[in-house]
């Protein structure tokens, strides 16, 4: 009986040990990362929303942990090549990803995917978030978020939006509309959102959501008109447009989100040191000001919340893919 108690108390103090040791291994590293430079792949060709972030981030993200941020563009497949391969990277900390709300609207979209949205990630920060802005054409009777309603649903079906790809942030943000007001909006869908913005400011169609980047020009101009932004507050690049919720209509919280991941299993002691220096990163003075000019909503969230914002915006976007019927064009 004692030889055996010895023995159980033998492994216990081993595996202890062993316990302790991995968890000073695992304080070493953090402590010693990086020590060489940060691949940040972007699941995008360059120049898009995804990567202007990226790049505005990168030098003040690699001055605060102390290495270069090199920038690697792998686009395909709505954005699954890139974010396939960091899935498949080495969880060191030295591969991250530079997702946006296709991560969490493929789901529902493809079915089938290279990857596990919530298994195959850690979620390091949510990083920034851009609201869409509902505009109409001048000729369209609305002012109002309460006009739209009224107006939608005293003539079911004869109001339309134009959109983008499928799936698409202004796609997605005209269904969400409609399932939250219960209204009947004919969507008009187009290869690009350039056509759409096109055809709408020449009245063939005669309303759409859109990036405020994209449209605010065409609103100051008076060609558009600016009925309310999504999002928990108003735009800065617009502050004079409304809310969503500030006009009565509760839930139409579309737009797009950024996001920064790492493989699972990464350290979360080097988790914790990437988000914090995002944090620091995108409220500093030389580059929040920069990204509030062109749009972008800076938040730096711990990576708890982004890993909630995953999980909430897949069921999200599911319901409203699945209730509008959408089909998105097959992964190129």
């Amino acid at each position: 009986m004692k030889t055996s108690r010895r023995n159980v108390s033998k492994r216990a103090v081993a595996a202890l040990v062993q316990a302790c040791m991995l968890a000073c291994a695992g304080l070493c590293e953090a402590q010693s990362y990086p020590a060489h430079y940060i691949r940040m792949i972007v699941p995008y060709v360059p120049g898009g929303g995804t990567d202007t972030l990226t790049r505005t981030l990168a030098p003040k993200l690699g001055e605060t942990l102390g290495q270069q941020i090199i920038i690697d563009n792998r686009a395909g497949g709505s954005s699954a090549v890139g974010t396939e391969i960091a899935a498949k990277a080495a969880p060191d900390g030295y591969t991250l990803v530079m997702v946006d709300t296709s991560f969490t609207t493929n789901p529902a979209l493809y079915g089938k995917l290279p990857f596990d949205p919530v298994k195959d990630f850690a979620p390091v920060s949510l990083v920034a978030s851009a609201p869409v802005i509902l505009v109409v054409h001048p000729s369209v009777p609305i002012h109002n978020v309460k006009e739209f309603v009224a107006l939608a649903k005293a003539r079911p079906g004869e109001l339309n939006f134009a959109s983008g790809a499928p799936g698409s942030s202004t796609h997605l943000g005209g269904e969400l509309l409609k399932l939250v007001a219960r209204v009947d909006v004919v969507n008009i869908p187009y290869k690009g959102t350039g056509q759409a913005i096109t055809d709408v400011l020449g009245g063939q169609v005669g309303m759409m959501f859109a990036g405020i980047s994209t449209v605010r020009q065409h609103v100051r101009a008076g060609k558009l008109r600016a009925i309310a932004v999504t999002g928990e507050k108003r735009a800065a690049a617009m502050p004079d447009v409304p809310t969503f919720v500030e006009s009565g209509l509760v839930g139409v919280d579309s737009g797009t989100y950024w996001g920064c991941l790492a493989p699972a299993a990464t350290p979360k002691d080097i988790v914790n040191k990437v988000s914090a220096a995002l944090h620091t990163v995108v409220e500093s003075s030389d580059v929040k000001p920069r990204l509030e000019e062109r749009g972008y909503t800076v938040i730096g969230s711990a990576p708890e919340r982004f890993g909630d914002n995953i999980r909430s915006e897949i069921a999200k976007w599911a319901k409203v893919i699945k209730s509008a019927g959408i089909k998105a064009e097959a992964q190129q």
